[in-house]
C-alpha cells in the first residue's frame, strides 16, 4: 500500500469533482475547491473520519469493498479505479465479462435522476446502483449478498420476489430475465459468474431448467411495464434503456405518462425514497 500516493490521488479526485457533478447544491458560502471531505464520505458510504485519515496518509489499508465504494463515490473511470486498487495494495479487479464498477458517465446521469426510479444492472441481473425512488419501488437491492443479488436467482428461488409484477405478466418477465442471462452466459463463457449462476439454478429449479431448455436467445422487452407496489398501488411505467457496451451494463429509467395516476404515484415514490434515504 502506498499511503502518500493514495492520499494524493484521493485529494486530486475530490478537488476535481464539483457539487453539480454529483447532484448536490453548490450553496452561496462554498469555499472548498471541489467537494468537501464529508460530502465524499457520504457518497462513499463511510465515516468522514475514516475517509479523512486516508486523505491525510494515516489511515489503515482499505479493504476491497472500501476501495470499490470510493471508486463509485469519486466517480472514477475504470482506469482510475484500477489505479486506486493498486495504490491501496490490492490487485486491480479483472475486466473479463465486465465489472461491478459503474462508468462515471452513467453515474453522472444517475445523479440527475434523484426523483426518478433508475437503476444500473449487469448481465446477470444484479443491481449495481439505484436511485432512492428505485429502492422504494424494487427494494434496496445493491447490499444483497451472493446470488441473491441477481433478479434471476430471486425469481426462481423466492416466489415472493415476483409480487411486484402482475401475475398476467410473469411469463413475459421470466422470458426476458432468462434470455438476458443466456446472452451473458454466451458472452462470458465457462467459469464466469453467469455460468455459475446458470449451473446453480439448473440444480435448484425445475422451472428454470424448463425455461432454459427453450434456448431462447432473444426476448423482446416490453417498454411499458406494470407494477404492483404495496404502498402506492398499481403503476404503468415506461422503461428506457441505455447500454454501456464496454461494461455490459444497462441503465434503466422508469417514467410515467404526464398527468396520469402513475405519474402521481411516482411523485409519492420519490417522497418515500427520500424518507428511506434520510433514515
Amino acid at each position: 500500500m502506498d499511503r502518500p500516493q493514495l492520499a494524493d490521488f484521493l485529494r486530486t479526485r475530490r478537488h476535481a469533482l464539483q457539487p453539480e457533478d454529483v447532484g448536490l447544491p453548490r450553496g452561496p458560502r462554498r469555499r472548498t475547491d471541489g467537494l468537501r471531505r464529508e460530502e465524499v464520505a457520504v457518497l462513499c458510504g463511510m465515516s468522514t473520519d475514516y475517509y479523512s485519515r486516508l486523505e491525510q496518509g494515516r489511515g489503515p489499508q482499505p479493504s476491497v469493498p472500501m476501495l470499490a465504494a470510493m471508486a463509485r463515490g469519486l466517480r472514477l473511470s475504470l482506469d482510475e479505479r484500477d489505479h486506486l486498487f493498486l495504490l491501496g495494495g490490492h490487485p486491480a479487479p479483472r475486466h473479463a465479462g465486465g465489472t461491478d464498477h459503474v462508468d462515471a458517465g452513467l453515474m453522472r446521469i444517475m445523479d440527475r435522476l434523484h426523483d426518478t426510479p433508475a437503476r444500473v444492472i449487469n448481465g446477470v441481473g444484479e443491481t449495481l446502483l439505484q436511485t432512492p425512488p428505485a429502492a422504494a419501488l424494487f427494494g434496496d437491492e445493491p447490499p444483497m449478498d451472493g446470488f441473491s443479488r441477481s433478479v434471476v436467482w430471486r425469481w426462481f428461488t423466492d416466489p415472493s420476489s415476483r409480487d411486484i409484477y402482475p401475475a398476467a405478466d410473469h411469463a413475459q418477465r421470466q422470458g426476458e430475465f432468462v434470455a438476458t442471462l443466456r446472452t451473458a452466459y454466451a458472452r462470458e463463457g465457462q467459469g464466469s459468474r453467469a455460468a455459475e449462476l446458470v449451473d446453480r439454478l439448473l440444480a435448484r429449479s425445475d422451472e428454470f431448467a424448463a425455461e432454459w431448455a427453450h434456448h431462447q436467445v432473444s426476448q423482446k422487452h416490453t417498454q411499458l411495464k406494470r407494477f404492483q407496489h404495496p404502498e402506492v398501488g398499481d403503476l404503468e411505467l415506461y422503461c428506457q434503456t441505455l447500454f454501456d457496451v464496454d461494461q455490459h451494463q444497462a441503465l434503466l429509467v422508469f417514467t410515467a405518462e404526464p398527468g396520469s395516476q402513475s405519474a402521481e404515484k411516482l411523485e409519492l415514490l420519490a417522497v418515500i425514497g427520500s424518507q428511506q434515504l434520510q433514515s
